[in-house]
């Protein structure tokens, strides 16, 4: 699946699980971009519908869902003898998807010797924050909400060396995160940036309606 040589070199996309304790562990950049991705937004109103003069009220920005399918293949690496493909496939790509759905292994210990020596209360452990990168404009925190990973072939030693990975994503905004969380200002630059494209597109309006007018 080698790329034509004089095709255009493009960003790659990429999920960033944003881990201070082991900050490489779930940083996956998508070997190929997605060809589409489908985007679900529903508006975060303040009441409950119906209600007289409350009509056009928000609580804050609209939920949005992201869902895309994503390739994984082991090929030019194995045909270039590459160390960690011919051991392990596409392993430790898939692994790094995985671990963004785990708490630590370190924290979970540390929570069952809590518990076994009668701690009241042991606060849940917490994954890493995750980011979805794709481009300059859209760097989102989001929550994975589902993983769906379909192996489609194996080397000798039964490890997977292509897989289709289907991700689902839920968007976190600031209503969503602790003020001084760094996701808390991802969007808000996220959502400035949209604001700035949209008064942008005044000028392909104003385009359209002449065009119009001319016909």
């Amino acid at each position: 699946m080698t790329a034509f040589p004089g095709s255009p070199r493009l960003l790659k996309g990429a999920l960033i699980g944003v881990d201070i304790f082991n900050p490489l562990a779930s940083v996956v950049v998508f070997q190929y971009n997605p060809d589409t991705m489908t985007r679900r937004l529903e508006p975060r109103t303040a009441s409950g519908d119906g209600e007289r003069g409350e009509a056009f009220r928000l609580a804050g920005p609209p939920k949005e869902t992201i869902t895309l399918s994503v390739e994984v293949d082991a090929t030019d690496q194995l045909e270039e003898a590459n160390a960690l493909a011919v051991a392990s496939g596409i392993t430790p790509t898939l692994a790094a998807l995985e671990m963004m759905l785990y708490p630590k292994s370190a924290l979970v210990i540390a929570n069952s010797i809590l518990a076994a020596v009668g701690t009241i209360e042991v606060i849940p452990a917490e994954g890493p924050m995750i980011l979805f990168v794709w481009g300059p404009t859209r760097v989102l925190p989001v929550r994975l909400t589902g993983l769906t990973i379909t192996e489609e072939a194996y080397d000798t030693l039964l490890n997977p060396t292509r897989a289709k990975v289907e991700l689902s994503l839920g968007v976190l905004s600031y209503n969503d995160l602790k003020l001084v969380s760094p996701g808390n200002a991802l969007f808000m630059v996220h959502q400035i940036t949209k604001e700035v494209l949209a008064t942008t597109n005044l000028y392909n309006s104003v385009q359209n309606v002449g065009t119009g007018l001319k016909l």
